[in-house]
């Protein structure tokens, strides 16, 4: 529980906690923890016994008593809890998530670690590949697209509601020219695809994943490769879709099959398809909006949960972005000026 008072200026906050026990979890190692937050939001906090009094302006402390709610929910779990966390804390409570409720959170589960939202959009996206046949996941770098994606797959397939798991990319270079590649065709597809292999050894044993690639259990395929199939009993996922046509999107979407699920990923700002050529992700969505059985999530750089200066740079080419239509604008109209004058 928490009570409040207010002083010129500022307000504070006590935090009551009912099990000593935990607070040094919670607080972390040499109060780790309680520095980060004080450092983010610009707070004080100052504990004692079992309470915790937080001051400073009433944004900041309401956004500070939110994580610290979740945070102690979450080591009264049994789950640890890690300046990553402390972040994700951060994200959830500035989406409006007070903490303290009991309210289930989406969550998954694999072999080797169990998962959960770091963000109001990835909540938003878990629960939409548990309730969708198909789902958009669009945004920046950065925002755990293809890795829950891989994760919610691995979940299905080892608790047997799937039969298999395939994952395809488009095999385009990401503004490069890397000319032939050496080996047979599984090795000259590979770098295109290494993310989604990272993604499944973070997920599952590494002898695991071996054996169930060598029996076709997970399929790693390059998106023309997907021609002419139905896909049947499996999860598919489609990343960097962003750089597909709209002929070859199309064709990977009506590959599905009975009691499959698909998640298309990819980010609109990065499309290294050639000058003039329109992706098809972009078309995919614009043609589907509006079909209920279909799911889109857009995510932000509020949502990016790497390094907090990866968020911090994608805010800062998108600022850029925008401010580039309205600066052709001026200087159009300066040069028609210029024109005229002569």
């Amino acid at each position: 529980m928490s009570t409040a008072s207010n002083t010129i200026g500022a307000v504070t906050v006590q935090l009551d906690f009912d099990d000593n026990r935990l607070l040094p979890l919670l607080y972390g190692a040499h109060d780790q923890h309680l520095a980060q937050l004080e450092q983010r939001l610009g707070v004080s906090l100052s504990s004692r016994g079992n309470q915790l009094v937080i001051s400073g302006t009433e944004d900041a402390t309401n956004l500070a008593r939110r994580a610290l709610n979740r945070l102690y929910r979450r080591v009264k779990r049994g789950h640890s809890v890690d300046p990553a966390e402390v972040d994700a804390a951060l994200r959830m409570a500035d989406g409006g998530d007070d903490g303290a409720s009991g309210a289930d959170e989406p969550v998954i589960k694999t072999r080797k670690k169990r998962i959960s939202a770091r963000s109001p959009m990835q909540a938003n996206y878990i629960t939409a590949m548990r309730n969708s046949e198909l789902v958009f996941g669009t945004g920046p770098a950065g925002t755990g697209k293809t890795y829950l994606a891989v994760c919610y797959a691995v979940e299905l397939l080892i608790s047997g509601k799937v039969d298999r798991l395939v994952l395809s990319r488009p095999a385009v270079e990401a503004g490069e020219h890397l000319g032939f590649l050496p080996g047979d065709m599984r090795e000259k597809v590979d770098p295109y695809l290494r993310p989604l292999y990272d993604a499944l050894y973070d997920t599952m044993p590494a002898d695991q994943v071996v054996k169930k690639l060598e029996i076709g259990e997970i399929e790693i395929a390059p998106l023309a490769f997907m021609r002419g199939r139905t896909l049947s009993n499996a999860f598919v996922i489609l990343d960097e879709a962003q750089n597909t046509t709209a002929v070859q999107m199309k064709m990977f979407l009506t590959r599905l099959g009975e009691n499959s699920r698909m998640v298309v990923t990819g980010d609109l700002s990065q499309i290294d398809l050639p000058s003039g050529v329109a992706s098809g992700l972009r078309d995919a969505i614009e043609t589907l909006t509006g079909i209920e059985a279909v799911s889109f999530v857009e995510f932000s750089a509020r949502d990016v949960v790497r390094h907090a200066l990866v968020s911090e740079i994608v805010r800062a080419y998108d600022a850029r972005d925008k401010a580039a239509p309205a600066k052709a604008r001026s200087d159009k109209t300066r040069s028609d000026k210029t024109g005229r004058r002569k």
